[in-house]
């Protein structure tokens, strides 16, 4: 399969997979702008459709299965250099793999961290002010009051945060520039941008306790593999709020349910799930969940 030729220039060829339709118009300027050949599909790649990517410069993927080993090795054998993951996380990658096949893997390095932001300081505040259980009574024309959605104000509370990066350095700064709150965190490299309004703590089981809002902002490594387990749990106020919009295999599944069930703690606020490749990009509507995927979402 030829490049196409623009005057004396052969065309770079790109196959784009896991395309969804508001993609489109961005891809069709990006390679109209760069004169870039692109070819695209809705399919994920996988190793029924990995022969179809020959004759391509590189790949550009949304990749939330994980590839087989004859995935890279066809990859390296097609011709591919690179593979181009349109999402900061790429934990679905076997670095590995690629690296024994030549293959360099890319990410997005800045992927709208106000954007994740926003959402965690939204979600933990929606479990602490006891927003869903509102608008549930309010929908349903009960206008009762009732002592169950009493709540304290964000400014009265103390916010631990975990990771303090592109993304929990926003959340740092909504909770304490924002909300007035008191912000503590944890981080190995702290931030010295956010030193001034948020006390570092030397461990994380020292930023966790006493906080009333937890929330997670690290990526995900083979080092740190449930980081959130049973032990850490233990070190949670029994009224405290967990927040994770980072990775789910940062946090023990079973030891969050067992903290939730225990009172442990008192609530969690999910963007992500230990299991969620089974489900994503997926409709689960009417379709047997098992346990404890319906325990999270609920």
């Amino acid at each position: 399969m030829n490049n196409k030729v623009k005057g004396d220039v052969k065309m770079t060829k790109i196959k784009i997979m896991s395309v969804r339709d508001e993609d489109m118009p961005y891809i069709k300027a990006w390679a109209e702008k760069h004169h870039v050949e692109v070819d695209i599909t809705k399919e994920a790649l996988t190793d029924d459709n990995v022969e179809g990517v020959a004759g391509y410069d590189g790949l550009s993927l949304s990749q939330q299965i994980p590839l087989s080993e004859h995935v890279y090795k066809r990859l390296n054998e097609l011709g591919i250099k690179q593979i181009a993951q349109r999402s900061a996380g790429f934990d679905t990658y076997d670095l590995e793999l690629a690296n024994k096949y030549n293959l360099i893997v890319s990410n997005v390095p800045s992927y709208s961290p106000n954007s994740i932001a926003e959402f965690a300081v939204n979600q933990a505040i929606n479990v602490v002010r006891h927003f869903n259980q509102i608008q549930t009574k309010v929908r349903e024309h009960d206008f009762r009051w009732e002592p169950t959605i009493l709540s304290k104000s964000i400014k009265d509370l103390k916010v631990a945060v975990i990771g303090t990066g592109r993304i929990g350095r926003v959340v740092a700064d909504i909770f304490a520039n924002g909300y007035q709150s008191d912000v503590v965190a944890y981080d190995p490299f702290p931030n010295a941008k956010i030193a001034t309004y948020v006390d570092y703590k030397d461990t994380i089981e020292e930023a966790v306790e006493g906080a009333d809002i937890v929330t997670l902002h690290v990526p995900a490594t083979k080092y740190n593999h449930y980081l959130f387990n049973a032990e850490l749990f233990k070190h949670f106020k029994k009224d405290a709020v967990f927040v994770n919009c980072a990775r789910g295999s940062l946090v023990d599944t079973k030891a969050l349910l067992d903290a939730l069930d225990n009172g442990v703690i008192k609530g969690a606020a999910l963007d992500t799930y230990e299991f969620e490749r089974k489900l994503f990009p997926s409709d689960q509507r009417g379709k047997n969940t098992e346990r404890s995927i319906v325990r999270i979402v609920d």
